[in-house]
């Protein structure tokens, strides 16, 4: 079988199930909308949000569900309690059902809050250079 490989989120977008292509859009809509700066790319064969310093957010579908990327320890405890509904594993991976509605609020905080980590790490990065 050959391997896709994706040259934009709209080929990527285009390779996916009817039944999953609107809520991705949706996604793809929430975090372009919370995160207006960031470069959309395709990073790892799925779309990507590059911020300065690096990529805030992936996202990608599946057969049931879509999920977000990466959900790091300080980004779960945060949203704890938002995200308890939703299956968060210990690879970064929040899934969420492709049979509920999206959670937009909750995908546009975690966009931003994950724009903020990237910036505050990146600083982070540049302050110990410069010592």
């Amino acid at each position: 079988m050959a391997k896709t490989v994706f040259q934009s989120v709209d080929d990527y977008l285009a390779t996916q199930p009817e039944a999953a292509k609107g809520v991705l859009e949706e996604v793809r809509g929430i975090i372009r909308k919370a995160l207006p700066e960031a470069e959309e790319v395709i990073s790892y064969q799925i779309p990507a949000y590059k911020v300065p310093g690096g990529t805030a957010l992936y996202f990608a579908g599946w057969k049931k569900h879509y999920s977000l990327y990466p959900a790091n320890g300080e980004l779960v405890a945060a949203f704890k309690d938002d995200l308890s509904p939703y299956e968060v594993n210990d690879k970064g991976t929040i899934r969420f059902p492709l049979s509920e509605p999206v959670p937009a609020k909750l995908i546009e905080r975690i966009a931003k809050f994950r724009a903020k980590q990237v910036a505050d790490e990146a600083k982070a990065k540049a302050a110990a250079k410069k010592r």
